[in-house]
């Protein structure tokens, strides 16, 4: 089968090397690959992926150039939210293995010289943690861990909660505990109790589970949720979003969540936690990383970094999912790169996000044409490249029927609902080949079910075929070791609608023009009429799968170069 792509990418490369680049910290250098060991691959046959699976498949990270990965949670919980409900921090769940499995898997990654990151929940725990079943009996000092309010009376003489706060699934951010004879705060499902970090003393506790961590030897977290951890303490109503809307008295989306979120406390809670990672990495010289999760708007997101203070090293970048669709043009597209970089504080890094378990895939959230352009963009552009596990082989969102569901968000929506709020078919198994459940399991059933597209959209084709979406990505990651990929310069050009262009330069090193055609139809440009000091002649150093050129082709510049839809090259002299 043929693999198509969709950006193209022109990069120029000079080969002189008079000039010393700045030496880059690990994180700056490494793409980081994010596992969701669920759907990653199953070791022992009972249809959920787990640590022992991991490791049994570490030479793919080598093997494509991986130089870091980050674990979705892993650690004891019901399951209610498959591991965001924690019911231990510090303790393996038995479904992913053993203490001694994560160990393991750890001493095999490095040996394979790939770092490990953790997930870290701060925002609340499961119900079923200790800590939260001894602040429903007031036993101290867990008495206050949990947000906690007397609720109100209404006119009927009935009980109701405190405010009219939703939860991010929809429904009341309350919840009635009888024993207690109070409501308990969730900002997610009702098995996840909000942590309350007006105690010094749960704040310490959480400080001591990344010190756990990282006594371990981990090298850093991913933080999960981090607008929602402090919220105003008054608990005054939320107000709509418009007023002249009907309010529902469910629907989290009609408030304006200006009391329960993004609160000028959560930075300080920011601060404490980087501080305990510079303990560690003061001790050896060695970055402990610190990824923070803030679906915000970019002047809330952009304060997670460290500026005057030392806060995150860099928070995630979802505007690519944020702002972007398969019809969006070369101006978006530019727009989207500059809204970042344009906000960025003096000094701070970027970070490029495609994908992840809690959004469509890159081939059905822009069509399976794109998914090497957008590669192209995430691994080419200054900055960070991560990548969601099943991307590089350009997976697809599965499809999951209601009594496949299984996912709560999906689920609270109902039937009428569950596939638009879904995250299940992001989340279905690994395709490492055509065999049964696509070589990530030997069960019957699976924990969801493979996307049925397996039998030909699977690593081990693309490993075989000459081009692939995965052969592709492995020459973008050859290409990032450049250091004008590293540290040079970016300017971009719309030539079109559809036709972007991206160049990279630093003196004394390789230049890149990156080129995309977004479009859906062909297009035909001419680079010297554009770019007066390019050569004659480049050569195409790897291009999208559904290119007309192949990687060592040469392209006279002096003539219309012919670019596909959706198309993408990368060219170099």
């Amino acid at each position: 089968m043929t693999y198509l792509c969709y950006i193209v990418v022109l990069i120029t490369i000079a080969f002189s090397t008079n000039a010393e680049p700045t030496k880059l910290d690990w994180w700056q250098t490494d793409v980081i690959y994010q596992v969701y060991p669920r759907s990653f691959k199953d070791s022992n046959g009972d249809g959920i992926g787990d640590l022992k699976g991991i490791e049994e498949m570490a030479g793919h990270f080598q093997e494509t150039g991986i130089g870091s990965i980050w674990l979705s949670p892993i650690f004891k919980s019901p399951m209610a939210d498959f591991g965001y409900d924690i019911s231990d921090f510090v303790s393996i769940d038995s479904i992913y293995g053993t203490m001694e499995d994560f160990l393991s898997l750890q001493k095999k990654l490095k040996s394979l010289g790939i770092r490990i990151l953790l997930d870290f929940v701060p925002n609340h725990s499961s119900d079923e943690h200790e800590w939260f079943q001894k602040s429903v009996k007031k036993i101290d000092p867990y008495t206050e861990y949990y947000v906690w309010l007397d609720g109100k009376v209404d006119e009927n003489g009935n009980k109701i909660p405190p405010n009219n706060w939703r939860n991010y699934f929809d429904g009341s951010a309350w919840e009635w505990s009888a024993e207690r004879g109070q409501y308990y705060l969730h900002q997610f499902a009702a098995k996840q109790p909000d942590l309350n970090y007006n105690s010094p003393a749960l704040l310490e506790e959480m400080k001591n589970v990344l010190r756990f961590w990282l006594d371990i030897g981990v090298d850093g977290f991913r933080i999960d949720a981090l607008p929602f951890i402090i919220e105003d303490t008054k608990f005054e109503d939320e107000s709509l979003i418009h007023s002249d809307i009907v309010d529902d008295n469910y629907t989290y989306a009609l408030l304006d969540h200006k009391l329960s979120r993004d609160q000028p406390g959560t930075y300080k809670i920011v601060e404490e936690f980087r501080a305990v990672l510079d303990e560690y990495t003061n001790r050896d010289g060695n970055t402990r990383l610190m990824l923070v999760e803030a679906y915000a708007s970019i002047n809330y997101t952009m304060m997670y970094y460290s500026q005057q203070t030392r806060r995150a090293h860099m928070p995630f970048n979802f505007n690519f999912i944020t702002y972007l669709n398969k019809t969006s043009s070369a101006f978006d597209i530019k727009n989207t790169i500059n809204l970042w970089l344009d906000n960025m504080p003096p000094g701070q890094w970027a970070n490029w996000v495609m994908g992840n378990h809690d959004n469509k895939r890159v081939a059905s959230r822009f069509g399976q044409d794109m998914v090497d352009p957008m590669n192209t963009l995430a691994t080419m552009l200054p900055g960070t490249a991560i990548t969601y596990n099943g991307e590089e082989i350009g997976m697809a969102d599965g499809t999951i029927r209601w009594d496949q569901t299984v996912d709560p968000f999906g689920r609270n929506g109902g039937m009428a609902k569950y596939e638009e709020n879904s995250r299940d078919p992001c989340r279905t198994p690994f395709h490492w080949n055509d065999y049964q459940n696509a070589g990530f399991s030997t069960a019957q059933r699976t924990w969801l079910p493979v996307n049925s597209n397996h039998w030909y959209l699977n690593l081990a084709f693309q490993k075989a075929c000459l081009r692939s979406h995965y052969q592709t990505y492995k020459s973008l990651l050859r290409l990032r070791s450049s250091p004008t990929i590293a540290l040079g310069n970016l300017t971009m050009h719309t030539l079109s609608d559809w036709i972007l262009i991206l160049t990279r330069q630093l003196e004394g090193h390789e230049t890149f023009y990156i080129v995309l055609n977004v479009g859906t139809e062909q297009e035909a440009i001419t680079l010297n009429e554009h770019f007066k000091d390019v050569p004659l002649y480049m050569i195409v150093r790897t291009s999208s799968i559904n290119s007309w050129h192949a990687e060592n082709d040469y392209i006279d510049t002096t003539k219309p170069l012919a670019m596909r839809p959706k198309s993408s090259l990368v060219l170099s002299y």
